[in-house]
């Protein structure tokens, strides 16, 4: 059987008394590129900012590595949320700090490394993510697909086996997306790293994602699930086959 690195059970998520989601239920396999799907403001960013511990659901359950971040506290938590890494969507780095110092922070706050250690491991997350070379400069002096990437390095620091992606591709061209998504399928086939990616841009769904979810804003719930190949041709849900059809003739273009 396949090694689950995350499970969401019975999600109940939403603000106040306003439900956003209801009846949430999906694993993810270590080792694989998961990617959550649907329109705007059909919870995506909410069933993140669950799954991370940022939030606690109604009810339900979100498992990570066997342990649940929901009725977890504490140390406990802390130790949980140091088994993944999460990238945002404009790579949220420290303006005032390099990118080496930058990628140093989870290392001097987690461990107990000397400094010469700590920006040794910095070097090699940058080299890992194609910025070599970069590591004395500011954020304001490099890209926006830079600064995704180096986000993404800060993300790696710890050797987490699992990364969250938030939109990575927003606001990117279409050849630094191509590079970027590029970039996760070899970062995932060298380190083995699962990936979950939430995301409405679909240019790449068809050749990074393993397997999808699609949420829907009506019913509050995952309406598909499985290869975003066979939900194109398959799914019995015509939106899910107009959502794919739509991504699948861009990618063509």
């Amino acid at each position: 059987m396949r090694e689950i690195v995350a499970e969401v059970k019975n999600l109940k998520a939403g603000y106040g008394n306003r439900v956003i989601l209801e009846n949430i239920n999906f694993q993810v396999f270590k080792g694989e590129i998961f990617m959550i799907l649907g329109g705007s403001g059909c919870g995506k960013s909410t069933l993140l900012k669950h799954m991370i511990g940022l939030y606690k659901p109604m009810s339900g359950d979100v498992i990570i590595n066997g342990k649940s971040i929901v009725n977890t506290d504490g140390a406990g938590k802390r130790e949980i949320m140091r088994s993944f890494g999460v990238t945002y969507q404009g790579g949220a780095l420290f303006k005032s700090l390099t990118l080496t110092e930058n990628i140093s922070l989870p290392l001097e706050e987690y461990t107990g490394y000397p400094k010469d250690v700590i920006e040794k491991i910095a070097e090699r997350k940058l080299e890992l993510v194609g910025l070599d070379g970069f590591g004395d400069y500011m954020p304001s002096e490099i890209s926006g697909g830079m600064a995704k990437r180096a986000g993404i390095a800060r993300a790696m620091a710890l050797d987490p086996e699992l990364l969250f992606f938030d939109e990575p591709s927003a606001g990117l061209d279409p050849i630094s997306s191509a590079k970027l998504d590029e970039l996760i399928l070899n970062l995932r086939n060298k380190t083995g790293t699962t990936m979950l990616i939430v995301t409405h841009e679909l240019d790449s769904i068809f050749s990074v994602a393993d397997r999808v979810i699609v949420l829907d804003r009506e019913s509050k719930g995952i309406i598909a699930s499985g290869k975003p190949a066979e939900l194109l041709h398959e799914s019995p849900n015509p939106f899910v086959r107009e959502f794919l059809s739509r991504s699948d003739m861009k990618r063509k273009v």
